[in-house]
């Protein structure tokens, strides 16, 4: 999943930003409310963390764009005021969640991770297919009962395959979702991850190469 973090305060973004990342999600970091605009336009979020109180665009005027220019993308309003009325603006706004400061990290994590399943077709908590058992909250990982360790990208890269649901996804989409904005697209970091992932999953191979469309688990 892919997730920008909106926040003016460097060491409070960069402590979610680790956080999210350690549940083996794409995280790139916004610190006014400009630059988060200009990134939504570049990137495919699926959820956006973002911060009421931002320089240059005011979150409120940064969450009322997203929503009109791309609805796909859920919200989750951070802000310092905890009030009923904030919490009520917040939500009037279009955001879709909303939490006040100070705030637990594991909780931040699992309302992001709640908003990520309704950023894209329902999916179960726990993934399944072809043996495969993935459960994203447990980032574990499972294939004919047997647990197979995982880097926080081959899961990435896995949960999307396991999401597609039997259908092909390319590289590009794989880039987008499991890697942050400073990934090369050039690169050829896919592939790799997807040769590891085969040899970690064991016989017979599961991970099937559609030539010039992508990867899929039939």
């Amino acid at each position: 999943m892919r997730i920008l973090v909106v926040e003016d305060e460097p060491l409070l973004a960069d402590a979610i930003a680790e956080w999210l990342r350690g549940e083996a999600h794409a995280v790139d970091i916004a610190h006014d409310g400009g630059a988060a605009l200009e990134r939504v336009e570049v990137h495919g979020y699926d959820v956006i963390v973002l911060d009421r109180d931002l320089p240059i665009v005011h979150g409120d005027d940064v969450c009322r764009s997203v929503v009109g220019a791309h609805p796909d993308v859920r919200i989750l309003l951070l802000t310092a005021a905890a009030e009923i009325d904030d919490r009520v603006t917040g939500l009037a706004l279009g955001a879709d969640d909303y939490l006040p400061k100070p705030f637990a990290f594991p909780e931040l994590a699992a309302r992001v991770t709640a908003l990520g399943r309704r950023s894209r077709p329902a999916a179960p908590p726990v993934l399944q297919r072809a043996g495969i058992r993935l459960d994203p909250h447990r980032r574990e990982v499972f294939r004919d009962g047997r647990y197979v360790p995982l880097s926080r990208k081959e899961f990435a890269v896995l949960a999307e395959l396991l999401r597609a649901d039997g259908t092909a996804v390319s590289a590009e989409h794989l880039l987008e979702k499991a890697w942050d904005e400073n990934a090369d697209p050039f690169t050829n970091a896919v592939r790799l991850t997807i040769l590891k992932l085969r040899r970690k999953l064991g016989e017979p191979p599961i991970v099937q190469t559609e030539t010039g469309v992508g990867y899929r688990i039939p």
